[in-house]
């Protein structure tokens, strides 16, 4: 790589976007950045100056200490990483953040600019929301594209999803708009067991990079870790014979007609349901974008 204005002149860069809050449910996409942040080796070259776009009485900066004396403050932003994976012929923008409090508009401009002078030509964003599917079948990945051509290329599932929507959402929009490819992947987590972390939502979302990028990721541990994380699960649903009535009847339903992707009511509905049986009362579902 070598230095412009700043910024790295990259090899036919794609980059890929995931962004903690509404967008993240169980954390899932932004531990997939995070994840080939890691295994890649990826190296920041630039953030937004988080001024303009962040409450930071909601999203508060840290503090890190030692000896009793100030180290360092970290405020919340979104930060941009490249990655030069082995054997591959084009570099990896990584970009993770935290949705932002304001000026979605501008915020979406920040980015794009960016990528722009990073000469990207596609970017893939990750979601992650709360469904109603079995944790013992492989999690389903929904999604939407700039072009046709794209979505038939990577097998896009279109959600029938509509209502509020996130900062993924509407940087999708906005980087159609500026002409950019633009593709996102959200993968459906289920509501009953949405603790963060959940690592098999987030390999499901590392397999969607593999096809876009036509590289294999390095995994690491991932898929034991999702392998204790369904097995927790099970021992959760054996304990609780409602949990495991309501699993069995989603494995049956996927028998029966196969997943679909839900409506944010039909998601919130099925829900209400669940807890009406075990007593208890529905909080918020995510929906998509």
């Amino acid at each position: 790589m070598t230095e412009f204005d700043g910024l790295p002149l990259l090899r036919s860069p794609v980059a890929i976007a995931a962004f903690e809050g509404w967008n993240d449910a169980a954390d899932a996409s932004t531990a997939a950045v995070e994840h080939l942040e890691q295994v890649w080796a990826a190296k920041e070259i630039t953030s937004i100056d988080p001024e303009d776009f962040y409450d930071f009485q909601v999203s508060r900066p840290t503090i890190t200490m030692a000896e009793g004396e100030t180290r360092k403050i970290e405020w919340p932003t979104t930060r941009f990483t490249v990655a030069s994976p082995e054997g591959s012929d084009r570099d990896v923008v990584l970009i993770r953040g935290i949705e932002p409090s304001m000026r979605w508009r501008t915020f979406c401009e920040s980015v794009l600019e960016i990528c722009h002078s990073l000469e990207v030509n596609r970017i893939v964003l990750l979601g992650a929301l709360l469904a109603d599917v079995p944790y013992t079948r492989p999690l389903p990945i929904s999604g939407s594209a700039s072009h046709t051509e794209i979505a038939e290329k990577y097998n896009v599932v279109p959600t029938r999803y509509d209502g509020p929507t996130g900062i993924v959402g509407v940087l999708q929009e906005a980087a159609t708009r500026a002409d950019l490819d633009a593709l996102s992947f959200w993968v459906h987590v289920p509501h009953y067991a949405n603790n963060p972390p959940c690592p098999k939502a987030t390999l499901a979302l590392l397999s969607r990079i593999e096809d876009v990028l036509d590289l294999p990721v390095p995994m690491a541990d991932l898929a034991e870790q999702a392998d204790e994380w369904e097995k927790r699960v099970r021992a959760a649903a054996e304990q609780d014979s409602e949990l495991g009535e309501y699993v069995r009847e989603l494995e049956e339903r996927v028998g029966d007609a196969g997943i679909q992707p839900l409506t944010g009511d039909e998601i919130a509905s099925e829900f209400e349901k669940y807890l009406r049986r075990r007593g208890g009362s529905a909080g918020p579902t995510a929906g998509s974008w």
